[in-house]
């Protein structure tokens, strides 16, 4: 959900004011007596400073010597400062003006919304959406910060994770070593190890770009994702390892090793693609930013699960 931001944040009191009876001459001399910080509109004013309508600077400029009533725009779009900044740009857009002026609730001319305010706030709602469309919820000071930051605060924010993975990668090695007698048995059955790995962090990943992008383009809840995201990890692990399953068995003759990575596959997949999204959500929800943690840590969890689950059912299977 995006925050309410009023125009009032971008309001530029300092503008000219003038009667409807006033001549473009004597506006313009009060133009460089007073000096406005914002030029784009001429706001004219009625009893107790209600705003009767505007004349934009370049009309006023155009004109020869007439009075500001037959200049006047009285049905310009205008403003008040609580109008939210967004619907304030698409106002303008809308009309194809450069500024706005702003009201109080009774009408009474407060100043006016440059166009300066309205580029800005255009580009930053782009952004937003942009962002928004990408899967980014928002811009936090920590995205910011992971990017800007000199490289060593970047190595002190990153290094705790990846240390982590090191740890992790170490209890890999060591459920390869408990499955010594079983590799040994059967070389084959280590040939299939980096491939399995492989698929299973594919799914992690690409659950990890697509699921949390769903996080930010709907308003399921995360048990609901969680679900379908298992769903479609087991069908991609199917899918897969039915795939895999002829070939094992071809070249390698064995339908005992065939059906165990075939299994393994399916277990895999399914197993990563409630990772890529578990992770992530759970590190932002714990106040991390997951753009440091989640990659390693899904990774190196996912690499253990795999083998865990492939040497698992090797054994299961007696290969």
């Amino acid at each position: 959900m995006k925050h309410h931001e009023p125009v009032g944040n971008h309001l530029v009191a300092s503008v000219l004011r003038a009667r409807s009876g006033e001549t473009t001459g004597a506006v313009l001399s009060r133009l460089r007596s007073e000096k406005p910080a914002s030029v784009e509109l001429v706001l004219v004013e009625g009893e107790r400073g209600r705003l009767e309508g505007v004349v934009p600077m370049a009309s006023l400029v155009a004109a020869g010597e007439v009075r500001l009533a037959e200049l006047m725009q009285r049905d310009f779009p205008r403003v008040t400062q609580d109008t939210d900044q967004e619907h304030a740009a698409s106002l303008a857009l809308h009309h194809a003006v450069d500024a706005l002026p702003v009201v109080d609730k009774e009408g009474c001319a407060l100043g006016v919304m440059p166009s300066q305010a309205l580029l800005q706030v255009l580009r930053r709602e782009h952004v937003e959406d942009v962002h928004r469309l990408a899967g980014i919820q928002r811009e936090t000071a920590q995205a910011r910060h992971a990017i800007e930051d000199p490289p060593l605060r970047r190595v002190r924010h990153r290094l705790p994770w990846l240390l982590v993975g090191l740890a992790g990668s170490a209890l890999a090695t060591a459920a390869m070593a408990s499955f010594e007698s079983t590799l040994k048995q059967t070389i084959a059955v280590a040939f299939f190890v980096p491939a399995i790995v492989y698929l299973a962090d594919a799914i992690g990943t690409q659950t990890e770009a697509i699921a949390v992008r769903r996080l930010s383009l709907t308003r399921a809840g995360v048990a609901q994702l969680l679900a379908g995201e298992l769903r479609t990890g087991m069908l991609l692990g199917a899918i897969l390892g039915l795939a895999s399953f002829l070939p094992v068995w071809l070249v390698f003759g064995d339908p005992r090793l065939a059906a165990a990575v075939a299994t393994a596959i399916l277990a895999a997949g399914t197993m990563a693609a409630g990772l890529g999204l578990a992770l992530p959500w759970w590190i932002a929800r714990s106040g991390r930013d997951p753009a440091f943690g989640s990659g390693p840590l899904a990774t190196v969890i996912q690499d253990i699960l795999s083998l865990l689950v492939y040497l698992g059912v090797v054994r299961a299977f007696g290969v």
